[in-house]
This record gives C-alpha cells, structure tokens and sequence, in this order.
C-alpha cells in the first residue's frame, strides 16, 4: 500500500505543503522553459549572423556549441537551485528572489569565464554576451508574473500561511492589523494569545479569537490549525520556553517567527553573529557614503533626462488641456521643503482653481484636520474637471522631473511637504528630512491617500533607513504600475 507523506499532517500543513511544491515545480519548469529558448536562441542568432560554424575545433578536438548550451541550460538551473531563488522564504515578497535570480546569473557568467580561460577553450564571447542578458531579463519578467498570480492568488485567501501570535495586546494588534492590511505577505492571523485579556480581533472580515495565556501552544495550534507560530513578545513567552517550542514544531511542516523589538529595520541592516551560543543581532546605523550618492544621483539624472525626452509630446498635450479646462498659467509653483530642511519651489501641471491655496486653511479648519502633518481635504472642491484625472493618474507630477534634473528632488524618497505641514514634525519625522524628497515613493506605492499620517510616516521612515538601489527600482516599477492603473486610493 502506497504511503501518503501528508496523511499525518494536520489540514493546514497539508495545504501549505501542497501549493508550496506546486508552485516551486512551475518556478522550475518556467526557469527551464526561459533558460533553453534563451540560450538556444542566443546560439541561432549568433553563429547565423556571423558565418560562424557551430562546431569548432581546439587542439585537434571537434566540439559543438549544441553541447556548451546544453552545459550552459544545465548549470543555470544549478545555480538557481543553488541561490535559493525558489526557496519559500523568499518568493513572493521584497527584493531577494530578484537578487538570487540576477546573482544567479552573475556567478555562473563568472564560472563560464574562468572554465574557459584555465581549459584554453575559446568560447563565443558574442554567444555567452548575447545569452545572458536575455535569460536574466526572460527570468526575471517571467518570476515576475509569477508573483503577481501568488499575490492574486492569496488577496483570495489562497495559499495562506496560518498564523498564531502571541504577544501582548499591543503587539498582537499592530501585528494582526499589519498583516490583513498585507495578505500578500502570505500570513492570515487565526488565533491570538498572551498575557492580555483581550477580546477577539477582527480580521478581514471574520473574528480572530483570543485563546488566552500561552500555557500549552502547541495545543492552541492544533485548536485553530496553525502552521506558523509568531512570537510578539518576551512578556509573553520567556526565552527557555520559546526554545522548548521550537524543539516540539514538526520540522518542515510548522514555522517558528520571533518578531524582534526592533521593528522597520531592513535585512541588509541585519547581521547575525553567533557568539558563545548567543545568536547576537548586530544592526549597522544608516549611512549614507559617497558612492551610494553618486548611484542616486546618476540613476535619477539619467531617469529623469530619458523621461524628459520620451513625455515632451505628452507634456504639450497636457499643457493645452489645462489651459483650456480654466484660467490660470499651465504650471502651478509652491514653496515645499527638501533635504535638510532648504526649500525649493517645486512644479506641477495646475489642477486646481487659481486661488487655491487661500482657500486650504478655511477648508482644513471646516473639515477638523488644520491639527495634523498632512494636508489632504476630502472632495476637495478646488480640483478642476481637468485635474481630477491627472491626480488620479498622477499625471500632475510629470513636471517634477525638472525638480529632478535640477537637484531639488530625486525620482524615489519621501514626498516634499510644505513649511505649514512640516512644522508639526517631531524627532522621527525629521528624519524624512535626511534624502532628497521624492516623485514617488514606498507609501505612495503602498496605498496612497488611503493611508494615515501614522502609516505614512513609519513608511517613509523605512525608506530612508534602509535605502537600496534594487529598492528604488522596484518602487519605480510599482509607481508605473499605479499609474496605469490607480485603483481606488489615488484622489
């Protein structure tokens, strides 16, 4: 009788086992599908637009390039294997399945080059420099495709880890609350326990009970079906017993995850340095070198210039359709502050009536919010016909580009703030203050005028702590994306 590797798993581990081999499976089968026709494609269009023969000889020796692409194809997939770029930690969320992916790539081409030096084997560099550029963009674009069908799959509700936390009420609130607002992250809270006596909690709709203080967790695990434990806090389980847990978790099948005090800190930040069996947590202070500079500033000039050039006939489009929607110049100036607190005028396309900004005071008092760091009116009746579509696309924005060039402003940071909104800064929200204010940024990208001064706030914050180029580029992407398709947040 064949024995089922899941029969003596409980309902959740099963399903979470299930669609994470399915989906590591089709990871594997679409790297190999883009990997042979990019290698194999390489090959074509090399050797048939130079003349070159397929076979060549070395010392006597007759080789095809047939076999190099065959050890090129198989070699790849070890390296991907290798990296971890399927593993279930990584995929679906953040930046570091694209890194393994492109890092990937990056050895193996390291690893062809020395082969091919120490065994004297003159290897096509037109071949190798035409087949790796186009694999790595083909893994790429196909990864992610995968990852927007995972994040539809689990806004569903599929495909969800199922989370305990225990913590204290604080915590286990902030930490339910972060993640039904993000169900891409894969976790659905479905019990909450600790020292506390709160009541249940609401989440996505359906109640999270509170199963009470953690005596025995792994039976509070098997109560709601849990295949993840996620601890808060110390106050609620001490050291030795959050050991003793994880010694009783079936290896593979449930997850331990400590949430450390320290929250908003990014992983390049993180470095683990086990000492006398003390698994210390070193965390680097932010900073901010010279050549990190240097990579911000280019990559925004040479953005924003490319940018400039490719919308100028989008520009005069807009510009025409402003000025005819009501009187007033095309292009609306207003004083915000930049780094380090030095103001500069930034530019837009005109959205609202001329006399806007001496309407903003009696409208935020009107509507209580004239006490708050941002500045947002509900159906705020200043917006032209005109300028409500360009706000909803973000097209109001495009001038900002010149703020780019000019060094006022950089392509991804913090948005710039008037001196009225940035009074109200405290010690954190300075800190906004240290990079160049931005066009778009991580809280525009994660849920725009959707969220609260709070939310926006501790995101920004995290934008500049843990500053990457790899970040900057996904939230570009991401601000493409928003544009072309806004969703209900954008006002």
């Amino acid at each position: 009788m064949a024995l089922n590797p899941l029969a003596a798993l409980s309902t959740a581990e099963a399903t979470a086992v299930d669609w994470q081999l399915a989906y590591r499976r089709m990871l594997w089968l679409s790297d190999s599908v883009v990997v042979i026709i990019a290698v194999f494609l390489s090959q074509y269009v090399w050797f048939s637009a130079t003349g070159e023969s397929v076979t060549q000889r070395v010392d006597e020796t007759a080789f095809t390039y047939t076999w190099v692409s065959v050890a090129l194809i198989l070699g790849w997939q070890l390296a991907l294997a290798i990296s971890g770029s399927r593993g279930e930690r990584v995929v679906g969320m953040g930046m570091s399945e694209y890194r393994l992916v492109i890092s990937s790539a990056v050895y193996l081409f390291a690893v062809v080059a020395v082969v091919s030096y120490l065994t004297m084997t003159p290897v096509s560099r037109g071949y190798i420099l035409l087949g790796f550029p186009l694999g790595l963009a083909g893994l790429l674009i196909t990864r992610y495709l995968w990852r927007q069908r995972l994040k539809a799959h689990r806004r569903a509700g599929r495909g969800m880890a199922r989370a305990l936390v225990i913590g204290d009420d604080e915590e286990n609130a902030r930490i339910t609350a972060e993640l039904d607002r993000n169900p891409e992250a894969g976790y659905v809270v479905v019990g909450l326990s600790g020292p506390g006596s709160r009541s249940d909690y609401t989440c996505r709709g359906a109640s999270v009970p509170f199963l009470g203080p953690a005596d025995d967790v792994i039976m509070m695990m098997s109560m709601v079906d849990a295949d993840t434990l996620i601890v808060a806090s110390d106050a609620a389980l001490p050291v030795r017993k959050v050991k003793e847990i994880s010694w009783r978790l079936k290896a593979g099948r449930q997850h331990l995850i400590l949430v450390p005090s320290l929250t908003d800190i990014g992983g390049p930040r993180l470095h683990t340095r086990p000492v006398a069996g003390l698994p210390l947590v070193h965390v680097e202070t932010p900073r901010y070198t010279g050549r990190q500079r240097v990579v911000k500033r280019t990559l925004d000039v040479v953005g924003s210039l490319m940018l400039l050039i490719l919308l100028a006939p989008l520009f005069a489009i807009l510009g025409t359709l402003v000025r005819a929607s009501s009187t007033g110049p095309v292009f609306y100036r207003q004083e915000r502050i930049g780094q380090e607190g030095r103001p500069f005028q930034l530019i837009k396309f005109r959205t609202m009536v001329p006399d806007a900004d001496d309407m903003l005071t009696q409208l935020l008092a009107e509507q209580g919010k004239d006490d708050a760091p941002l500045f947002k009116i509900e159906q705020d009746p200043r917006i032209t016909p005109i300028g409500r579509v360009l706000r909803k696309h973000s097209l109001d924005e495009f001038p900002q580009l010149l703020n780019v060039l000019f060094g006022d402003m950089s392509l991804v940071g913090p948005r710039p703030q008037r001196s009225g909104e940035v009074a109200f800064y405290d010690f954190a929200a300075e800190r906004r203050l240290i990079v160049k204010p931005g066009m778009s940024g991580l809280w525009q990208v994660s849920g725009r005028s959707a969220l609260s001064w709070e939310e926006a706030l501790r995101l920004d914050l995290y934008y500049v702590e843990n500053w990457s180029l790899l970040g900057d580029i996904g939230i570009l992407l991401r601000t493409f994306r928003a544009v072309l398709a806004p969703g209900d947040t954008a006002h």
